[in-house]
């Protein structure tokens, strides 16, 4: 083992919990068992590190190897950083990305012929998806597998998320996804978050969805608290129309777990009591942002209790039924733009 696939080991075992090593070291299958029943869990996490260095010194380990665990760390642990969501469009008459050892290929293969230096690994997940990482160089440079890109595609859908893509490389990555799976391009959806699974169920519509309805009528899941029969007579239509609306727009059930919004403002400024800022011709811009653990559940909550009006503003339904989370507000009307920032 050289050095720096001695660092690369020591990187990637600082980024594990300690309570997620031994079954992460488990499921690598690298160590012999005389070797894995050697190593003290319990121990610090430098002193581990090292023991565990020189276990990989007696195998020879290879960076292939080494990577193959960080891999197994990120598919278990998904939400290490922020998940950019696209989406492949015009698919040609068949298209292959559905078929796993094609697409594995292909993407290798174009990628590679894109740029000279670089590592790429993949693996099928549990769950259909196919996950990719890859150490980027260039034509001069190593890859360095100290600060790889991850994309999961959802093999049978148009879907693709990325993490840790800098825009250095985003064009190169399109290319080689639009290449491998026989679209004709692909596009930003403007949907971003940590949590990797709500953003996959968001665009998927893997949640619980109810649809408008000419007669709202109560959910049966829902059982208002008790109260004095003339407060229940006389609020009881309002509840039932606010919870109607909050399921219509934001599904009956666990929603994704979204946790930002971000609305761009680029709308004249209207205000007859400041004249310098109103007579302006440019636009007034600002930006809006929503955050909490639960954005989505934070909304529904609001409307099917009241603290927010009733129906839903197109601004906020928009975020499920077009799986998006950022938005940009113009005086034509919300709108949707390139997000700032390096990363797609």
């Amino acid at each position: 083992m050289d050095d720096s696939v001695k660092q690369l080991l020591r990187q990637i075992i600082r980024k594990i919990p300690s309570s997620k090593l031994e079954s992460t070291l488990t499921k690598w299958d690298h160590l012999s068992k005389r070797q894995f029943r050697s190593l003290d869990f319990t121990q610090p996490k430098w002193l581990f590190c090292e023991n565990l260095l020189s276990l990989c010194e007696e195998n020879d380990l290879t960076v292939k190897q080494v990577t193959e665990l960080d891999m197994l760390y990120h598919i278990e642990h998904p939400n290490q950083g922020t998940w950019y969501a696209c989406q492949l469009v015009d698919a040609e008459e068949e298209t292959l990305s559905s078929e796993l050892v094609h697409f594995r290929e292909s993407f290798k293969k174009h990628l590679k012929y894109l740029i000279s230096h670089i590592a790429v690994k993949t693996k099928k997940n549990d769950d259909g998806s196919i996950w990719i990482r890859i150490a980027w160089g260039d034509n001069f440079t190593r890859p360095n597998h100290l600060k790889p890109s991850y994309v999961v595609h959802h093999l049978q859908t148009p879907y693709v998320f990325v993490s840790g893509l800098t825009a250095k490389y985003k064009t190169l990555l399109h290319q080689a996804l639009v290449l491998s799976t026989r679209y004709r391009s692909i596009t930003d959806v403007h949907l971003s978050g940590r949590c990797l699974s709500a953003l996959r169920d968001l665009l998927m519509r893997q949640y619980k969805q109810v649809f408008p309805t000419k007669y709202p009528r109560p959910l049966q899941e829902r059982n208002p608290l008790p109260s004095t029969p003339n407060i229940e007579n006389e609020h009881m239509k309002h509840t039932e129309n606010r919870l109607q609306m909050a399921a219509e727009v934001f599904g009956d059930g666990a929603l994704p777990k979204l946790e930002t919004a971000v609305y761009k403002l680029e709308t004249k400024y209207r205000d007859n009591g400041n004249e310098m800022l109103s007579g302006r011709e440019e636009p007034f811009r600002g930006e809006v942002r929503f955050t909490s653990s639960n954005l989505l559940e934070s909304l529904k909550s609001c409307v099917s209790s009241g603290i927010a009006c009733a129906p839903v503003t197109p601004l906020l339904s928009s975020i499920t039924q077009k799986g998006r989370n950022y938005f940009v507000i113009t005086d034509k009307g919300p709108g949707i733009s390139r997000p700032p920032g390096p990363k797609i």
